[in-house]
Formats: structure tokens, sequence, C-alpha cells
């Protein structure tokens, strides 16, 4: 039986449509997939990702251990509060996972990791904590809401706890405070301004009551998956895993080569695909033909092959049909795609394909 989360009934008695997702049983949208995305767009939407996993690593040796088990650098976070995406990734440059790390003191981390990873994660980090001074801790006492959109930031201020409000007023982009048993990140998932709320399991109703009686829409799957297609961020499973390595995946800029002497795991991989060269871009594609990319198909140039298309859906925002998709280096700027036995044509575009409401992509 799929894992619930704590605010699992709120979703039923909202009328979610329900869905099994990473082992847990999510709402996948609340009456109307299209609203909810315009909503996170225009004002402001909350989405339940209690599902998702916050670790705590703490220890002399935190810092040490983060250093080789991630290819970012987290020597980058010196301030407390700063937040650094990253891959992690196994000694071949596969992607295990890609994850947030937030700096709260220098012996505490806290790691967020995907659901649906989640048990193969917490393996593989325990398992390469030898000759380290850290503790790992998974914070299965903590929900997580991602309140998102123009409007969230403002809504969400004087719903937090009041020994966080002033601090969570001055946050940065991908920074983070937390306070009084809660945690805020001004993070997020979909090309929006928004912030990412951990709290007390036992205040999660309470709060996300709160949250829709100011005027904030529930949110599930579907709409956060449009939303970050839109903003062109990677979903895993699909955009990258163990088989495929950031540097194809349109992630070369979460590796940190500098320090050379910092070994991180997969760097001497990922040091030998850079000297082989020939790597696969990551794009993205606007169908201008009518149509609907998805996941698998494939994208040609004349008779010849090119790629293949990870992650793809309608959008929204620019009402069309767009995707993210692994090619060949020298692919141009129009394509075909294979669709139903017909190949439609497409442009090709550096994604994102929105960010902060703005269509960024002209075709």
């Amino acid at each position: 039986m799929d894992q619930q989360t704590v605010l699992h009934a709120e979703h039923v008695a909202l009328g979610a449509r329900m869905v099994p997702f990473g082992g847990w049983d999510m709402p996948l949208h609340y009456g109307s997939q299209i609203d909810e995305h315009h909503a996170v767009r225009r004002a402001a939407g909350v989405f339940d990702v209690s599902h998702m996993r916050a670790v705590d690593l703490t220890g002399a040796g935190a810092r040490a251990y983060l250093r080789r088990l991630l290819a970012n650098d987290v020597a980058k976070l010196k301030a407390p509060g700063k937040a650094l995406y990253s891959c992690m990734l196994d000694p071949q440059g596969g992607v295990i996972d890609d994850l947030i790390v937030y700096h709260l003191r220098d012996d505490w981390f806290r790691v967020v990791v995907n659901a649906a990873t989640t048990a193969k994660d917490l393996a593989w980090m325990q398992g390469e904590m030898a000759g380290f001074a850290v503790t790992l801790q998974p914070r299965t006492d903590l929900a997580m809401l991602a309140i998102q959109g123009p409007a969230a930031r403002g809504i969400v201020q004087p719903l937090l706890p009041e020994a966080l409000r002033e601090a969570a007023a001055a946050l940065r982009p991908f920074s983070a405070a937390e306070g009084a048993g809660w945690f805020v990140a001004r993070t997020g998932y979909t090309g929006e301004e928004g912030v990412e709320v951990m709290l007390p399991n036992a205040a999660a109703d309470g709060f996300w009551r709160a949250l829709l009686a100011a005027g904030v829409r529930p949110c599930g799957l579907g709409a956060r998956d449009t939303l970050r297609l839109e903003a062109g961020m990677n979903l895993y499973g699909q955009d990258m895993d163990e088989t495929v390595s950031p540097l194809e995946s349109g992630l070369a800029w979460t590796v940190a080569f500098d320090p050379p002497e910092r070994d991180f795991l997969g760097r001497a991989a990922l040091e030998g695909q850079r000297m082989r060269g020939g790597l696969r871009r990551f794009v993205g594609l606007v169908l201008l033909d009518r149509g609907v990319l998805r996941p698998h198909q494939k994208v040609f140039a004349g008779d010849r092959e090119m790629g293949e298309i990870t992650s793809g859906g309608f959008a929204p925002t620019l009402d069309r049909s767009i995707a993210l998709a692994r090619v060949h280096p020298h692919l141009g700027d129009r394509c075909a795609v294979e669709i139903r036995g017909k190949r439609l044509v497409a442009a090709v575009v550096e994604p994102p394909f929105v960010r902060n409401g703005q269509v960024l992509v002209r075709v």
C-alpha cells in the first residue's frame, strides 16, 4: 500500500484525484490541472511535497563528507542558510539523484532528496560515510509544503511563526532560515518566486488551511510537472538517471571541477567524458505543428536519428507542446519528431521556456 503524507485527509476532503507516485498516494489535481498551473504563474499555489525526504547531516566531518559525496562543492556555502543544487554520482558518473543541500551550521547540513529514490539514496549515503565524523538523520517528523508564485512570499510571511518572520522576509534566492522548529527556504521547482516550508507534522494541517484561507490554490503533481517543464528543470528518472551523466543532462553547471584536488565521486569518469568529447546536448524543443511531445519520441534531422525526448507535454503558458531532449551535438535549430508514425517539425531552443511568468523562447 502506498504511503500517505500527513495532509492526505486534507487532499481527499478537497476532492483531489489521488494517484500513486514514488510509493506515495499523492494528489494529481483538484479539478483542473491547467487552472492550477496558471494560478502559480499569476498568483500563488501550494503543493504538498511531504513525500520528499529531508536528511540532516551533523558532525565535524559533515562538510568534508559532502565535498566527497556531491559533484557540486559545498565549500561554496560559506554563510549559514545558503543552499546549493547538486547531483550525487556513482563512480561511473551516473546520476544517483539530484538534490538541494542547505548549510545551517558548519556541523549541520540539510539535504532534500527525491521521494522515489529515498531508500536508494539513504543506503548510498550511509555506505559512503566511513572515515567521516558525520551522523545521518532522516527527518520523518517534518512535513514540507512548496508555496509558489509571484504572490507567494507575501502571503506566507504573516503565517509563519513570529520568531521566523523577520529572517524569512530577508531571504535571498537559494537561501534558508530556521527557527521555532520550522524551516523556510527561498527555493522551488516551478520557475516562479516562492518558498518551501518544512514544519512539524503536527502543525501541517493548520498551516495548509491558513494558506487556502489566504487565497493560495492547492496544486497537484500535474501542475508541478508542467511548471517545472516550462522552467526547464530536470525530473529524475526521466531527464537523468544512473545511465547518464550530468554533462549530458544540461547540468554541467552543477559540477564543480575546481579546485582540481577535490576528489568527488564520479570525478574521474566526468573528466574522461570531457576529454573524449562528442557529448550529447540537452536542449528544449517547441513543436511547430499540431501534436503533443512525449518522452521517448525520436528526434530526427532529415533521415538521421539525432536523439530522444526525455520529458514533454503541453505547456499552458505557451499554449504549445514543448519538450526536453538529449540529442546529437550537431543538431541544428530545426528538427523533426516522430509522433504516431508522422514526422512533425519542432524548433530547437535553449531552456528555460518560461521564468518568473515571462516566456523566454521565440520561434
